[in-house]
């Protein structure tokens, strides 16, 4: 059960792997206006073995790599050549926290533009390797109306 008493603690919280601790608390808290909620140095002193955020009202863990626990293997999405996950954030105005992103050092991954299912949307990936997307509803659709705009957009796609 979550801890509702403690707003460091959301119900699903994800927890990620950097290259950098003390950089990327720097760049999330620039980009998306996080605040550090806790952050606790491993015993080399140079290091972040967790650090905890709240990120538009959700937690976001994070620590520096430590590949020498983990077999010598890295863990970030540099090391790895990516990562399948995403982060969304879902706000009432996209376009100023994509640009904001943007301006703090993300890297443009798909131009924010108003999409079919009635959210203006896009996705940038953060100086760590990992992707974030940024949503707001721009309008609501039906779900007839969504599945004729999947369908369209869909068929336009390359396969």
């Amino acid at each position: 059960m979550p801890d509702n008493n403690n707003p460091a603690v959301s119900p699903l919280s994800p927890h990620i792997f950097v290259s950098n601790g003390a950089a990327a608390i720097e760049f999330y808290k620039k980009a998306f206006g996080a605040t550090e909620v806790a952050r606790h140095a491993a015993p080399d002193g140079k290091r972040i073995m967790h650090a905890s955020l709240l990120v538009n009202g959700a937690t976001l863990m994070l620590c520096d790599d430590f590949p020498e626990y983990c077999g010598g293997k890295e863990s970030t999405p540099e090391a790895l050549g990516g990562s399948p996950v995403v982060l969304h954030l879902q706000v009432t105005d996209a376009d100023s926290v994509y640009n904001r992103a943007v301006a703090a050092g993300a890297t443009v991954a798909m131009p924010i533009s108003d999409q079919f299912w009635g959210d203006r949307y896009g996705q940038v990936k953060d100086p760590f390797g990992h992707t974030w997307s940024i949503g707001a509803k721009a309008r609501t659709l039906t779900e007839e109306e969504l599945q004729k705009a999947a369908q369209a957009a869909f068929s336009k796609a390359a396969v």
